[in-house]
């Protein structure tokens, strides 16, 4: 029998995103309903950023066994136990399950459904034995792992981050098809771990990053050797006596590389297959759902948030949006979503922080700017850690207020954070010059860097004949 349903919202989709909204939705006293048809958490806890992250942190361990002469204490190649390894994965995704868990949403008062949901029309969803008229409908039914068209995929074995971490045995040599930040995030755990990589990219690794930033990870994990194969368009794939055999053309170069194990990790396409958007009147592409700056689809009792809008796919990114949705959904407030001051990291090791505008992006858009740098080479801190391999780059217009930031080294990810706030708050540089940083610390740089931008005016002729005027006067 047919269950009806009135909520206030019925959210689509329980990754990180819709279990955002949900719960604040059901902490603020809205009736809350939550559709999910696999398993909570969506793809960040079960496929994504915390078990890639968990996988990074073990291979990071096993390097610094086998590096950790220039401390006076003898490396040696680790015994890596992949077993144990990905043991060590999925109790990391365990410990946090609880958070994003039936058991607790239902707790906070929202009727979950565990089922696949889809409009029956343009104020009507079902799910299961249920039918929902919601006020307000949000879909956060997140993104899957995209299939670059390359002939004989569909006829071999192959890995995406959804079926990764289910590996029994370590590839002896994983194929890895994209250099974007999963991509080569996979490519250096599992070449720690004591797997041969090559990384196949059809363009630029790190094509949206900042390339002096990228070239520096790049460096670093060649010389870990990983072979990475720039402007390699993999044309065929095909499996030859349990070998995994890619041709691939570069130029007028063609040349087959055979592995063991095949990682796709080509990008993202939106999960909208089976929700009827069309009954809804909901306008979408393969790119994704399309929203407005309120995160309104074409329908307007509907809201699409996350990677299923097409936008900036990343965690931190869905549950700002959640915040927007809550805001006009609710308290019926103008608020708007923006994307200046979104942060990106790509946790290679060194890490690669962006936010706000890059270089490129300030000239093109016809700020007059100022570059400001510093090394990690120079900060005492990371000399200390011997990790001296990087560089922080600030711009600025010439007024100084601050238009992006990019980090690459140890630990930028955390760094990057209060550039995020500067921009955020519309800082101009004085500010980062202006707090007590601790030392010895890695956050220094960003101290250090700030204060390049009044160099010009500390060796001014100016200053000086007034610094030696003051000093006449006692």
């Amino acid at each position: 029998m047919v269950q009806k349903l009135t909520p206030d919202l019925c959210v689509i989709g329980a990754g990180s995103g819709g279990l955002s909204v949900a719960a604040a939705g059901a902490q603020l006293g809205a009736d809350v309903v939550l559709i999910e048809k696999a398993k909570m958490g969506g793809d960040c806890l079960n496929t994504g950023c915390v078990p890639s992250k968990a996988l990074l942190a073990a291979a990071k361990r096993a390097h610094q066994i086998k590096t950790s002469d220039e401390f006076g204490i003898k490396g040696t190649t680790p015994q890596v136990d992949f077993a144990k390894v990905l043991a060590h994965v999925k109790n990391v995704i365990a410990q946090i399950a609880p958070n994003d868990s039936v058991e607790r949403f239902s707790g906070l008062g929202v009727q979950v459904i565990e089922a696949a949901g889809s409009f029956r029309d343009r104020k009507t969803v079902v799910a299961g034995d249920y039918e929902i008229k919601a006020r307000r409908f949000v879909i956060a039914t997140g993104s899957t792992a995209a299939l670059p068209p390359i002939s004989g995929l569909d006829q071999v074995p192959y890995l995406t981050n959804e079926n990764i971490f289910d590996l029994t045995e370590l590839p002896t040599h994983l194929i890895v098809i994209g250099g974007g930040p999963i991509g080569m995030e996979m490519a250096q755990a599992f070449s720690r771990l004591g797997s041969k990589v090559t990384v196949l990219e059809a363009f630029t690794p790190f094509a949206k990053d900042d390339p002096e930033a990228a070239a520096v990870v790049m460096k670093q994990l060649t010389s870990e050797g990983i072979e990475i194969l720039a402007n390699a368009r993999v044309e065929r794939v095909e499996e030859t006596g349990g070998e995994l055999i890619a041709t691939v053309s570069m130029g007028e170069v063609t040349q087959k590389i055979s592995g063991s194990h095949l990682l796709v990790a080509a990008g993202r396409r939106p999960v909208i297959d089976g929700l009827e958007l069309e009954k809804a009147g909901i306008d979408a592409d393969p790119r994704g759902i399309k929203v407005a700056t309120t995160l309104l689809t074409t329908n307007k009792k509907v809201f699409a948030i996350g990677d299923v809008t097409g936008g900036m796919q990343f965690t931190h990114m869905a549950n700002y949006q959640a915040g927007i949705v809550i805001r006009r959904a609710l308290f019926k407030l103008p608020a708007k979503a923006t994307s200046n001051a979104v942060p990106w990291v790509t946790y290679t090791d060194p890490e690669l922080a962006q936010v706000g505008m890059s270089e490129a992006e300030a000239q093109k858009a016809g700020h007059t700017i100022r570059i400001l740098r510093f090394p990690y080479a120079e900060n005492d801190r990371a000399i200390s850690e011997h990790h001296t391999n990087g560089f922080i780059k600030a711009i600025t217009d010439k007024k100084g207020r601050i238009l992006g930031a990019t980090i690459v080294g140890l630990n930028a990810g955390e760094i990057i954070q209060m550039w995020t706030f500067a921009i955020t708050q519309k800082m101009k540089i004085k500010a980062m010059t202006e707090f007590i940083s601790p030392y010895p610390t890695l956050s220094e740089i960003s101290k250090r860097a700030a204060y390049t931008y009044f160099t010009s005016s500390l060796t001014s002729p100016m200053l000086h004949r007034i610094i030696r005027w003051l000093g006449k006067l006692g």
